[in-house]
């Protein structure tokens, strides 16, 4: 399917410069830029690429100045990260969505399949469950007993979703990622660790997705809590009994330990950890492979480091680790220059 510039720029609201016919068919990056692709520039970085690329149509914000003329078609944006995220979400829900129950699924009788639905070879549907309208369950999806799953959901393969868990609508489940194993719970005895049965479900609302191999663990009594719009990476762990607020996204191989509370419209960067029963306000922001060792319940501030702490002074003594050596060495020459004084000072004195 073709389109023209006019008719992108009308749907994102954008003004075109250049030929207001040219077409597209396809996406590319800038740099990979071929006849018939629509790219996006966003990043000053790549502005460069503007002048050789050969992609026919590029969007770009409204206030990015050039330097020189170009031949490939423009069109203006507030915002052309944004712009192109509406266009590949327009693109993903023109493709046609497979339907129908594949007959080498298995399906429990006592299951609810609704309208629309897709059920493919080999997937896993267990007792009492239900499916809402338009979900895709993909091949070798395991889906316990007792599970409730809304509309328009898409569970791609080898998911597991443990028994009794809960998922709301529009929410997307990567392959290899798990809902519901056990929490972590154990006691110490004199011979080992008696386990502690993890009776609770995980509840996740409408609008998440989920990456590959991302585990959310079930509480140990009520619920563990993924809240709306939440958006997880790959290779995630949330553990027992967490809540993670509205709209918060983390990177891969974040790791929230058990009990832990977070806000709405957080970001972790990859490969934070949160300690357990933390309590973390809305708004936090922290950058990669920071240690958040308790809670930080203001909230609207950004950490960094191992333990956490204001991303500015993070800066800051970040400069002072650098030195160090050369500080130590320092310390050192002084510590011999203060004593040899002392001396001189004493044998003065006698």
């Amino acid at each position: 399917m073709e389109f023209t510039a006019k008719q992108i720029a009308e749907f994102i609201q954008g003004t075109v410069e250049g030929n207001e016919n040219a077409t597209v068919n396809t996406f590319a990056k800038i740099e990979e830029g071929v006849p018939g692709a629509i790219s996006f520039l966003s990043n000053p970085k790549y502005i460069h690429y503007i002048y050789e690329t050969k992609s026919s149509i590029i969007l770009i914000d409204n206030d990015l100045q050039l330097e020189k003329d170009i031949d490939t078609t423009l069109i203006r944006v507030p915002n052309a990260y944004e712009a192109v995220a509406k266009l590949l979400s327009l693109y993903e829900m023109s493709k046609p969505k497979k339907k129908g129950v594949d007959p080498l699924a298995f399906i429990a009788s006592s299951a609810k399949i609704a309208d629309d639905c897709y059920i493919a070879p080999f997937a896993y549907i267990g007792e009492n469950v239900i499916i809402g309208k338009g979900t895709q369950v993909y091949p070798h999806a395991t889906i316990y007993d007792n599970i409730t799953i809304g509309e328009n959901c898409i569970i791609y393969p080898n998911v597991s979703i443990y028994h009794g868990c809960k998922i709301g609508n529009n929410v997307i489940l990567h392959s290899g990622c798990v809902i519901g194993a056990d929490g972590f719970g154990f006691a110490p005895t004199e011979n080992g660790y008696d386990k502690i049965p993890q009776i609770g479900i995980v509840t996740i609302e409408d609008n998440v997705e989920i990456g590959a191999n991302t585990c959310v663990d079930r509480s140990t009594m009520g619920s563990t809590y993924v809240r709306k719009g939440v958006k997880l990476d790959n290779l995630v762990q949330i553990a027992h009994n967490v809540e993670v607020g509205e709209n918060t996204v983390m990177s891969a191989q974040v790791g929230v330990a058990g009990s832990t509370k977070i806000g709405k419209w957080c970001m972790f960067g990859g490969q934070v950890g949160i300690a357990g029963h933390a309590v973390i306000g809305d708004k936090v922001f922290s950058g990669a492979q920071a240690g958040i060792a308790g809670s930080i319940r203001k909230g609207h501030v950004t950490v960094q480091g191992t333990p956490a702490i204001d991303s500015k002074n993070f800066a800051r003594s970040s400069v002072v680790y650098k030195n160090l050596p050369e500080m130590y060495a320092n310390v050192n020459r002084l510590t011999k220059e203060v004593e040899e004084l002392k001396n001189l000072l004493k044998q003065t004195n006698k």
